[in-house]
């Protein structure tokens, strides 16, 4: 009876013993120096957490808060024995600079009520990107200046655009010759279009023979016209092949009355020269238009 007394009595004791131990840690930490702005830094907590206790999700640190020089952006808690704690370096110091994450009071609930557990700061060095005395080595000091373009060779494209331009401009002469210049040369190579200067110069001639060139040059270049000689009687073939001419009917037909009064009868009449110009002029305009 006393032994089993006694037996009972010291689960009693250890099971006492067990509720007063609460939970406990151990930290693997990495290196703590030769941090540059940018890596990537793993803390690593075992958490020896006995039966019967539950950790606090409150009680661990907030993840991804703006502004800290290390900033806590990964923690992975599964309720297992390991709790990991990712840092990123957010400072680039001009001389090598401490930085410290920041102690974890971590909350756990157990048969023996609320019991806390601390885990230290922990500090780190971060070093610059740069040195803070640069080497006055060519290179190495200040800032360097632009460097110059590059040149490149030129010839090749100007000979191209050279060759370019040169077709360019015999197309355009090309075409000028084509839209200009043979239209040109047509007007003038037609009768009336021949006829028409010297045409001018016999009516600007004051005398009879002046005004007997002027219906000479006229006649010229209707039977140019016609591909043989003119007269009264071949009028209406004449515009029957050449219907371009019709609205000039009364004047042609005038025009061959006055010639034979001028040159069978000597009657020049004192108005022909402006209306022998005129006329000269009309057949110009008439014989360009049936191009």
């Amino acid at each position: 009876m006393k032994a089993c007394c006694t037996g009972w009595l010291a689960l009693v004791a250890a099971a006492a013993v067990q509720a007063q131990v609460g939970p406990s840690a151990s930290v693997v930490e990495p290196r703590a120096f030769g941090y540059l702005v940018g890596d990537v830094l793993q803390r690593r907590v075992t958490v020896d957490v006995p039966p019967g206790w539950v950790l606090d999700p409150e009680s661990l640190p907030p993840v991804r808060r703006p502004g800290q020089a290390l900033e806590l952006r990964r923690l992975r808690w599964q309720g297992g024995p390991e709790l990991l704690l990712e840092y990123q370096v957010f400072l680039a110091p001009r001389d090598v600079y401490t930085l410290e994450a920041p102690p974890l009071k971590l909350r756990f609930h157990g048969p023996g009520g609320e019991r806390g557990l601390r885990i230290d700061a922990w500090p780190v060095t971060v070093a610059p990107l740069l040195p803070a005395e640069i080497s006055p080595r060519t290179g190495l000091g200040d800032m360097r200046p632009d460097a110059p373009p590059p040149l490149f060779d030129l010839g090749p494209a100007q000979q191209r655009l050279s060759a370019y331009a040169a077709l360019l401009a015999l197309a355009a002469i090309y075409l000028l010759h084509v839209y200009v210049g043979l239209p040109w040369l047509a007007r003038r190579s037609r009768p009336f279009g021949r006829a028409w200067r010297p045409l001018m110069l016999a009516v600007m001639t004051p005398d009879v023979g002046g005004q007997r060139r002027a219906f000479e040059e006229i006649h010229r270049a209707l039977n140019a016209t016609a591909g043989e000689a003119l007269f009264a009687a071949g009028l209406e073939p004449f515009l029957h092949r050449h219907p371009h001419f019709a609205p000039l009917r009364p004047d042609l037909t005038d025009f061959f009355r006055r010639s034979e009064a001028g040159f069978f009868a000597g009657q020049w009449g004192d108005d022909s020269r402006a209306w022998l110009l005129e006329l000269g002029r009309r057949c110009r305009n008439l014989e360009r238009g049936s191009a």
